[in-house]
């Protein structure tokens, strides 16, 4: 369940949900905020004014409602529309120390907000292709509410963290044994 960066990092998507975490802790997570997360994650060196930043968080919101997203189709067709809308040009790209992946660019002059639809559409779209079901969500674990990546291949995954699965399963064990 720990989504370490230092991990293969399936279509680039730990990166969208830790975009949509950081921006859902700190709605008003400036350009610096927003700029570290993306090059965390091996992103282009974006600088961000007050305006772009603002429409990066926006844009961060439309991600945030595919991955709240549990329906195939629906994801699907909400994928579809961003692909139609921010078309992505695949290019294959290799960063220090990893393998060669799929990363979305956008075409010269494109805003930050056009840049992270787009990628999110293209890893997304393969992620969902690959997967053929929605292999993200939100925690399950009371009072939490990040998003996660499942990249499990048995049973689907349900809280963000081994730590919130855990304190969920503690918790019923004690209500069961009247703790």
């Amino acid at each position: 369940m720990h989504q370490g960066f230092d991990e293969d990092n399936p279509r680039g998507l730990y990166f969208l949900a830790d975009l949509v975490n950081t921006v859902q802790d700190r709605p008003g997570a400036d350009a610096a905020e927003l700029e570290a997360v993306v090059e965390r994650h091996g992103g282009p060196p974006l600088r961000l004014t007050a305006t772009t930043a603002l429409e990066l968080r926006e844009a961060t919101a439309t991600v945030a409602g595919i991955l709240d997203l549990a329906d195939e189709d629906r994801a699907a067709d909400a994928i579809n529309a961003l692909l139609d809308r921010y078309p992505a040009r695949p290019r294959l790209v290799r960063l220090p120390e990893r393998r060669w992946s799929v990363h979305a660019r956008a075409s010269d002059g494109a805003s930050p907000a056009h840049w992270l639809l787009s990628t999110a559409a293209l890893a997304l779209a393969l992620w969902l292709g690959e997967r053929g079901y929605c292999a993200w969500g939100r925690c399950a674990a009371p009072g939490c509410e990040r998003y996660f990546i499942d990249t499990g291949r048995r049973t689907p995954q349900r809280y963000c963290s081994t730590r919130c699965g855990t304190r969920v399963r503690v918790s019923a064990h004690r209500l069961r044994s009247g703790r």
